[in-house]
């Protein structure tokens, strides 16, 4: 072969070579977006568990005589389910009974006394004082008996059991952990800051259990601080719906969906969109107009794995965004 021959095909090659370069530089996905409410879908895991707990105990001292229930039973509302030997508390009540009738009996002789002149006002205005003073004595007496015996304040189930029959009781000490069933079963979520912003109270929320499948359930808690752990926010979902017949326990995992559209207005790009950030906190990106493509600073509403969403108006005209292969462009200063 001639070497002129050699000399134009290696040419043609070569101009064939840049413009195949020329034209993949250049090669980028445009996309158009326009302006909708903000919405977007929060997805977690977590545990089902009480929304309130009680710990019952005794008001006054003794030994346990009675616990009828123990840890995973369940019970009525107003229920007998624990008491004391009461044989120290019935005397005390008799004895305070018994020390009261003396003192109204005084009060009668001081009075009779007072007409023979053998008494004064000051001996009646001491017998009376000693009867309302013997009177307290036996309310609380009374009160002390009453109270040697625990009733269930709601239908519930027995969380845990801190006592064996015959042990002394002193008042406060925990016997029972408690929680009831009705309206109390939650599941508590961890959030992010930039999520718990956007959730609610009452918001519903869709709940996934193993066992039952999907119920509705509400946001009854939003926390006003983060944990001290990993700095995340635990909200509780209310189950309100949930009865003891639906064979649920606490510490069960659940899944939560939440989906939530705000009042506010943006563009959603997608995450591909967004070339940098400037120092004022604007997302960089690439706007068409009229055919030519420049670099333009938007106002960040939010920002996810998959999306950028920038502040809009809602008359804001549509946008054409280079989405992908903005890397291969050369536009000047950004």
């Amino acid at each position: 072969m001639k070497p002129r021959n050699i000399f134009i095909r290696l040419l043609v090659l070569g101009i064939t070579i840049s413009a195949s370069f020329s034209a993949l530089s250049q090669s980028y996905d445009l996309e158009q977006v326009i302006v909708e409410p903000y919405a977007n879908t929060i997805k977690r895991t977590g545990k089902l568990d009480f929304r309130r707990t009680l710990n019952v105990s005794f008001k006054s001292s003794g030994y346990l005589d009675k616990l009828l229930v123990d840890e995973g039973q369940y019970f009525e509302n107003k229920q007998l389910i624990a008491s004391l030997d009461t044989t120290e508390l019935l005397q005390n009540k008799n004895s305070t009974y018994a020390q009261l009738m003396q003192a109204k009996r005084e009060v009668n002789r001081q009075k009779t006394l007072i007409g023979s002149g053998l008494s004064s006002e000051q001996e009646v205005d001491l017998a009376s004082t000693n009867v309302e003073t013997a009177r307290s004595a036996y309310q609380i007496a009374f009160y002390n008996l009453e109270k040697s015996k625990i009733f269930a304040p709601f239908s519930g189930v027995v969380l845990n059991r801190y006592t064996e029959l015959g042990e002394l009781q002193s008042p406060g000490r925990e016997v029972l952990k408690i929680a009831a069933l009705d309206r109390n079963w939650v599941v508590k979520v961890a959030l992010t800051g930039s999520e718990v912003s956007q959730v609610r109270l009452g918001q519903k929320v869709n709940v996934s259990l193993q066992s039952l499948g999907a119920v509705i359930g509400e946001v009854s808690k939003i926390p006003a601080i983060a944990n001290s752990g990993g700095n995340m926010f635990i909200i509780e979902v209310l189950l309100p719906n949930l009865t003891l017949k639906s064979g649920i326990v606490a510490g069960q995992i659940a899944e939560i969906v939440i989906d939530f559209t705000s009042d506010n207005f943006v563009y959603r790009l997608p995450i591909s969109a967004l070339i940098s950030v400037d120092d004022s906190g604007k997302a960089i990106v690439i706007k068409q107009t009229n055919q030519e493509l420049s670099y333009q600073h938007y106002d960040i509403y939010r920002l996810d794995n998959q999306y950028l969403y920038l502040f809009a108006s809602v008359d804001d005209q549509p946008m054409q965004i280079v989405t992908n292969g903005w890397q291969h462009l050369s536009l000047g200063k950004k």
